[in-house]
């Protein structure tokens, strides 16, 4: 058959697996003013406190290096670097080599970002920020990203955020940790602009949508090939569907049973194409009372067409073939397919 089928018995489950692989960090979280270090690939405490994480890449923002720290080394007057441009505003780098005193940074480092050139901007302005600010470690060829997880928002009250307690003095002279090599160290920002989405892709489910109910009489049944064969496309919601069938049977209920199975096809036009939601009742029409054969039938269906569920035994050919029985009529057979409950995906205001 051309489309990929799934079929079950009274019970069909699915699992997806997520593998993931990265880079194996070293994390140093301070608690309590304890320094405490352990290797973790992700960590939980970004919304518990200030993280700081070693890693690979250059901060994005601003460097600055220092050459020359012994020279500045015990002065409490903060160096303010050139203002630089980051993603689209204007930003300068304040830090204090001995600690800002005002900001709990006693026998810290303190570094800070502050917005320039705000005069520019219009009344009421505001820019929220998610911001991590570094210090170079030439030792291990890495930068450690301090961050608190929070967003900044910048304003005309507010113009300058960072970190009173970036990292310790003792840790930061400590020529064995690796943070000034030959009397040079450097700091960095990155800087990010959070903006709010103004849109939102909502996923709705609708029982019993209009036009669910869809009837395929299939004609000289005893002449069909052993092959497979599709009814009309339906549209029901955003997408169009299918049925199909082979007269000599699929899977394990070959070459006794006759399948039965739900295939998704493509969207209406300017439908927002997602996986959709179906759940169906399909149903091998009796033709002489209400003792139809049925199985309910629900999965998602992915993006792409042709993907079908359904079951290898709607009923079995023998009993299909005793006319007594009123399912095979006239040498045709009628397939129902009641779509139950559906998906539909819209893009909307948040």
């Amino acid at each position: 058959m051309d489309g990929q089928k799934w079929s079950f018995g009274f019970i069909s489950l699915a699992f997806l697996f997520i593998t993931c692989s990265s880079a194996e960090l070293l994390i140093q979280q301070v608690i309590g003013g304890r320094g405490t270090e352990f290797n973790s690939s992700y960590s939980l405490e970004a919304n518990l406190g200030v993280t700081r994480v070693l890693r690979d890449e250059r901060p994005s923002s601003k460097i600055v290096t220092i050459a020359g720290y012994s020279v500045i080394k015990g002065r409490g007057e903060p160096y303010e670097s050139s203002v630089f441009e980051a993603a689209g505003y204007k930003w300068r780098l304040v830090l204090y080599v001995t600690g800002n005193k005002n900001d709990g940074g006693n026998g810290y480092i303190s570094l800070y970002v502050r917005m320039e050139e705000t005069q520019l901007l219009p009344y009421g302005w505001e820019v929220n920020v998610d911001l991590k600010l570094f210090v170079h470690n030439p030792k291990q060829h890495k930068y450690l990203a301090v961050t608190d997880g929070l967003v900044k928002r910048f304003d005309a009250a507010k113009k300058e955020w960072g970190f009173g307690q970036l990292i310790a003095l003792s840790t930061f002279e400590n020529t064995n940790e690796g943070y000034i090599v030959q009397d040079t160290c450097s700091f960095g920002a990155e800087i990010l602009i959070v903006k709010p989405a103004e849109q939102q892709e909502k996923v709705t489910f609708i029982s019993n949508p209009p036009n669910n109910v869809f009837t395929w009489k299939i004609l000289r049944f005893s002449t069909l090939e052993d092959k497979f064969y599709y009814s009309d496309d339906f549209l029901v919601g955003d997408r169009y569907w299918r049925l199909g069938f082979n007269p000599k049977g699929d899977g394990g209920g070959r070459p006794h049973a006759l399948p039965i199975f739900l295939f998704a096809q493509g969207f209406r036009p300017n439908a927002v194409a997602t996986n959709t939601w179906g759940a169906v009742n399909l149903r091998l029409k009796n033709q002489r009372s209400s003792n139809h054969r049925q199985i309910y039938s629900a999965a998602w269906y992915p993006i792409r067409s042709g993907y079908g569920v359904g079951v290898n035994n709607i009923i079995l050919l023998a009993d299909l073939k005793d006319t007594s029985k009123g399912y095979l009529v006239n040498d045709a057979i009628i397939f129902e397919a009641e779509m139950v409950k559906i998906s539909v995906t819209n893009i909307v205001p948040v």
